[in-house]
């Protein structure tokens, strides 16, 4: 339900007063000046997966944007360069920013004029064996393994310059042992046969794009084909025979966002299994790649989804600077509901928001959007800033504008910017030029500026609370009251639902400041809290609920990483919050069983087991007891075991497979197997020193597809 128009015109001069309080842009930080651009790349590397390394030669066609001498390039800090050559294969001098390892800095023997082009080949090479020094802080962005290797754009694992918004053409050349196969950017041919047991793939990149991602690994090609559009998926024989089902996925949400945004340019797409340890999943130009761990169709389907929104909205349309990268990936993100609403209806739309909200919540005070420069691209509060907020942004941009405006904005900005990059500034712009087009006659267009200046450019959500006294009426009843919530700028209309003996009542209360009075007529007597505010989810809030699921989302991202003693203090922050919470006190004793403490582990069970979950967490009481039930078996205490497996059997729940996971613990007693989490595997400690989560097979994966 959107917001109404009335309302609108009742508080639009609130807008103005926050305009005329906010007079600059909404983006906060300018771009660096860049003096050269990549236009073309010719690349050749090698890849050694016994030692870990690549050796590369990049040839860089670049265009100059200004007079200048000075190329500066991103380049991962592990590749040493060695030698900087011109066209005429003279050397020239080059050497590290000494402020920013990751720029390479390049002298031109003389300037080069505006517009002029220069063409450098590069000669590298370095390790890449783990996240030692990654671009992106804390993330494997490309890693050479021994039995397969990634190499993703945001490394940095070839000289870039204005990252991530430039395009260009490129081929790739890349050798590698012949017990892998690659894939990723462009269009390849069957593989040339080399010398010492070699393969050479050799990838064209006709069109300018964000090319340069790849994955190398024991992969089978599966050729698929759903609804007209041709789908490589790229896996591992024993992941292969689900291929049909993600090219399903894929052909569904190119249907659902052409129709939405217009079609691409290109149609043929590559989905890529990734292996663990780096990103959960990435877009590239025609590229999705999706972790060994979420490799599932009916549980990935909203990722894909994303993925391909990612085709409009990353990769046809690019962000201007890193701080605009709402503008992109906040809307890619809020394009899973947009799917979700048109593939399964308006319910499995509102889950999608929901979800958002507490993603949203998980790390709201790390940055505004508009700042979003300053966190680290795919970490948690990057995904929980940029993605799930900036989602709930557009949602609710859809109800201020309306479905028709909303809608008319996106394919407008699809159509204008494609093959270009874009500012926050630029999507404000044209939602504020489409709202207004919309208005009907007579009516005033509300301004958007007001609404992004407080969402974009703060951080902090409203928590609602009501005061009211009900008066009796002649004609029935009277509700007087205030709604009041602890941000002093916030300005919105909020809808109120009173439910009474006989029919709702609803109405708009433009809400500006800490406190906002109501009133309401209605018939029948309000029901005992029965008095609702933004009942329908248009508005992003904090209540008990959200935030202490969101805590307990972050423990279940800590526990993912094998941070069991961090993520336990998340799970004791969301029952502070809200107290006997049973998916906290499973999520606790899930962390308690992978550190052996089996009877704190017991403990946080039973408590689980002691109330009654919301309904979308009922599934804790079916895991609960096969958690205790493997508890007793490992105290060699069968007897127990079974009844609590017994006990998972008549709950009847099956989410995650709980059904055939009791069974077969009722067949024989559990016992410990894969990788312990006390005594990691030789190679699979991770840097941070901390244990790696339990291999999936003896973990289940109980968490909502698509959650962030």
């Amino acid at each position: 339900m959107p917001f109404p128009r009335k309302a609108f015109g009742e508080f639009v001069a609130v807008l103005f007063v926050a305009l005329a309080c906010s007079a600059a842009p909404i983006r906060a930080q300018a771009p660096r000046p860049v003096g050269f651009l990549a236009d073309h790349y010719d690349i050749s590397a090698t890849l050694d997966s016994t030692h870990q390394a690549i050796t590369a030669i990049a040839k860089v066609d670049l265009r100059a944007t200004d007079v200048s001498s000075n190329v500066r390039v991103e380049l991962h800090p592990n590749l040493v360069v060695s030698d900087v050559k011109t066209a005429d294969g003279k050397s020239v001098g080059f050497g590290r920013d000494s402020m920013n390892p990751l720029y390479v800095l390049v002298t031109l023997p003389t300037p080069v004029a505006a517009g002029g082009h220069v063409t450098l080949t590069f000669t590298y090479a370095g390790l890449l064996a783990n996240e030692e020094n990654s671009p992106v802080p804390g993330v494997r962005a490309a890693v050479i393994g021994h039995e397969d290797a990634y190499l993703l754009l945001p490394s940095r694992w070839f000289p870039l310059t204005n990252y991530p918004s430039n395009r260009y053409t490129a081929t790739f050349h890349l050798n590698v042992p012949d017990n892998l196969a690659v894939a990723g950017s462009g269009k390849s041919s069957a593989p040339t046969p080399l010398a010492a047991g070699r393969l050479l793939y050799t990838f064209e990149c006709k069109t300018p794009g964000p090319h340069g991602t790849f994955v190398a690994g024991n992969l089978q090609l599966n050729p698929k084909q759903a609804e007209g559009i041709d789908v490589a998926v790229y896996a591992p024989r024993s992941d292969s025979d689900n291929a049909q089902g993600f090219a399903d996925d894929v052909a569904r949400a190119v249907t659902v966002f052409s129709d939405l945004f217009g079609g691409l340019q290109e149609t043929e797409f590559t989905v890529i299994q990734l292996p663990d340890g780096t990103v959960r999943d990435f877009a590239a130009p025609g590229v999705l790649l999706i972790s060994r761990h979420l490799w599932e169709p009916k549980t990935a389907e909203r990722t894909i989804a994303r993925l391909v929104a990612a085709q409009w909205f990353g990769n046809s349309i690019l962000p201007a600077t890193p701080g605009d990268v709402w503008a992109t990936d906040g809307l890619a993100r809020y394009c899973e509901e947009l799917y979700a609403e048109q593939s399964a209806g308006k319910e499995a739309g509102m889950r999608a928001v929901d979800e958002f909200a507490v993603g949203a919540l998980m790390y709201d005070d790390a940055a505004p959007i508009a700042q979003a420069v300053r966190l680290a691209p795919y970490s948690g509060d990057y995904r929980s800033v940029v993605l799930n907020k900036g989602a709930m942004v557009f949602h609710m941009l859809r109800g201020l504008m309306g479905d028709v405006a909303f809608k008319t904005m996106l394919h407008d900005y699809a159509t204008q910017y494609a093959g270009k990059t874009a500012t926050i500034d630029d999507l404000v712009n044209l939602a504020d030029k489409d709202v207004k087009a919309a208005a009907k006659p007579g009516m005033v267009a509300p301004n958007l500026r007001g609404f992004f200046v407080q969402w974009l450019n703060s951080t902090g959500v409203p928590d609602f609370t009501t005061e009211f006294v009900v008066y009796r009426t002649p004609k029935g009843f009277r509700i007087v009251g205030k709604i009041k919530q602890p941000i002093d700028t916030f300005s919105m209309p909020v809808e109120l639902r009173i439910d009474t003996e006989g029919n709702p009542e609803t109405k708009w209360v433009d809400v500006l400041g800490m406190e906002s009075p109501f009133i309401v007529e209605t018939f029948g007597r309000p029901k005992p809290g029965g008095i609702k505010v933004d009942p329908n989810n248009l508005v992003l809030k904090g209540s008990v609920s959200l935030r202490a699921r969101a805590a307990i989302a972050r423990g279940e991202e800590l526990a993912e990483q094998g941070r069991y003693y961090d993520a336990i203090g998340q799970y004791q922050r969301a029952l502070s919050i809200q107290p006997g919470r049973p998916l906290a006190n499973f999520r606790m004793g899930e962390a308690f069983f992978y550190q052996k403490n089996y009877q704190a582990a017991a403990n946080s069970f039973r408590e689980s087991l002691q109330a009654v979950p919301e309904p979308s967490e009922k599934w804790t009481e079916c895991w609960s007891n096969i958690y205790l039930g493997k508890v007793f078996d490992l105290l060699g205490q069968r007897e127990r075991a079974v009844n609590q497996y017994s006990k998972a059997k008549q709950t009847n729940d099956d989410t995650g497979g709980c059904q055939g996971e009791s069974q077969k613990w009722l067949t024989k007693a559990y016992s410990e197997g894969g990788i312990s989490a006390a005594n990691p595997a030789a190679g699979t400690q991770p840097a941070s020193g901390t244990p790696p989560p339990p291999p999936a097979g003896d973990r289940p994966t109980l968490k909502k597809p698509g959650s962030q």
